[in-house]
């Protein structure tokens, strides 16, 4: 490269991993005295940029804003069988007060509202959710003189001599030059073929949880392959979450189903509603949900008591109300169930409903259990459904992000059979680290601090 050249720096996505990325380049650059050209490709248009991150609650596993929960790196190890990075997530709590503190520098607030209704790990958010954090982001690399480009999508990364040289882009297509690539592109969450190929038939058909989903076609991912880079992560998981099947908003969650019951097509209980606080089971059920039951539909059902719990809406994102009536019967027939079986369940459950009723606590795993014989059982929270009105909410399951991609160390260097792919990072969801289940909180804390890691790497010219 000749010397008196700029240092050519492109991150491909728009969304927190990385503005994060491109960002973080353009002010080591600065501050190591080099000259760079830093650019964003985005495959939306401006409009609907930003990934899953702008339309996010973005809700951060930190016990404070600048302190880590204690166990945290265990945690996650042990809940995916063992099989996630340690040293990527040692990094990842290491680095986590200092991002923070970054983003606060760029006027960033956080604070730590209750997460829906249930008490659990401690978490902070920034004030004003992801809409909030990519406007600062955005507003941030604006200033520090990143460039944007929009509605391009990339077809394959250009490597020469063993290194990354440039990407090809369409619809052009055009080749650009790079000295370095960071890829902050999202996973395949919105690739219906993918989806189908790794999660099974009728993932095609998952809705996105919210506009920018649907732009992560996973070609990010297909590209870093094709150069060399070794897959990660459990291709066949995914974070989907339930929603109102109403809603034309984004992530419309509906978080109630705990304290009622939950019914399919056919007006029969589905599953155990009660097994576990909310970020517990809503993944599980979401993929029930969409996998298992008969419409790729169920009905949330609970009364009048809900509205005792207090701030109970925390746990309700969907602009619509539920359906309300009178008595069971009417509700069925508004939802187009059997009544006479919506019925039958309800009261069958209500009959179950045995337990000291003044040990319910919606914000913990309460123990008020069904009655044996009740099948399926209820574990917690199970007060029976008499009081007037009768509430529904109409549930479909809707994907978040993907589980699958390429995979990374602790520097954000994508790895191939040899090792790091010289002049290749990337961040956030297009990397493969999660297993199993999605750890609660930890998607965009993963994007911020590795997009932001990515960034410092790739703006340094190798061996310095």
């Amino acid at each position: 490269m000749n010397s008196s050249a700029p240092r050519r720096i492109i991150v491909v996505g728009h969304g927190a991993a990385g503005l994060c990325a491109a960002l973080s380049a353009a002010e080591n650059g600065r501050e190591a005295g080099i000259d760079a050209e830093i650019t964003i490709l985005e495959r939306a248009p401006q409009a609907a940029s930003g990934g899953g991150s702008r339309w996010s609650p973005s809700n951060i596993r930190m016990h404070a804003p600048d302190a880590m929960e204690p166990g945290f790196v265990d945690e996650i190890v042990a809940r995916s069988g063992g099989r996630a990075d340690r040293a990527y997530f040692e990094r990842l709590a290491r680095e986590a007060p200092a991002t923070v503190r970054w983003l606060q520098g760029m006027g960033v607030a956080f604070h730590s509202p209750p997460y829906y209704l249930a008490k659990g790990p401690a978490r902070i958010q920034p004030v004003g959710g992801g809409a909030a954090l990519f406007d600062a982001l955005r507003r941030a690399a604006n200033a520090a003189g990143v460039m944007f480009r929009y509605a391009c999508e990339i077809r394959r990364l250009v490597v020469e001599a063993g290194r990354i040289a440039g990407v090809e882009i369409g619809p052009g297509p055009e080749t650009l030059s790079a000295d370095a690539i960071v890829l902050g592109s999202g996973g395949f969450a919105g690739n219906a073929e993918m989806l189908r190929q790794h999660l099974g038939p009728g993932a095609e058909s998952l809705p996105p949880i919210s506009p920018g989903t649907a732009y992560n076609d996973g070609a990010g991912i297909r590209a870093a392959l094709d150069a060399g880079a070794r897959r990660a992560g459990d291709w066949n998981g995914m974070h989907a979450e339930p929603v109102d099947a109403r809603s034309q908003a984004s992530a419309p969650v509906v978080l109630v189903y705990p304290y009622g019951i939950v019914v399919d097509r056919t007006g029969r209980r589905v599953f155990d509603e009660g097994a576990g606080l909310v970020h517990e089971t809503w993944e599980t059920f979401a993929r029930a949900l969409h996998f298992e039951l008969p419409g790729r539909i169920a009905y949330a059902i609970l009364d009048a008591a809900l509205f005792e719990i207090s701030d109970y809406d925390r746990a309700i994102r969907s602009e619509r109300p539920p359906l309300r009536a009178p008595s069971i019967a009417e509700l069925g027939a508004q939802l187009g169930l059997p009544s006479a079986a919506l019925a039958e369940t309800v009261a069958t459950y209500n009959a179950a409903c045995s337990g000291d009723l003044s040990r319910f606590d919606a914000t913990r795993t309460d123990g008020l259990a069904s009655a044996p014989g009740l099948f399926p059982r209820k574990s917690n929270w199970a007060r029976p459904l008499i009081r007037a009105p009768f509430l529904a909410w109409p549930l479909v399951g809707a994907i978040a992000y993907t589980f699958g991609g390429i995979e990374t160390d602790a520097e954000a260097r994508v790895l191939g059979d040899r090792g790091p792919i010289r002049g290749l990072y990337a961040a956030g969801e297009i990397t493969g680290h999660f297993y199993g289940t999605a750890p609660n909180a930890v998607a965009m804390l993963r994007a911020l601090v590795f997009g932001r890691i990515a960034g410092k790497n790739a703006i340094r010219p190798e061996g310095k």
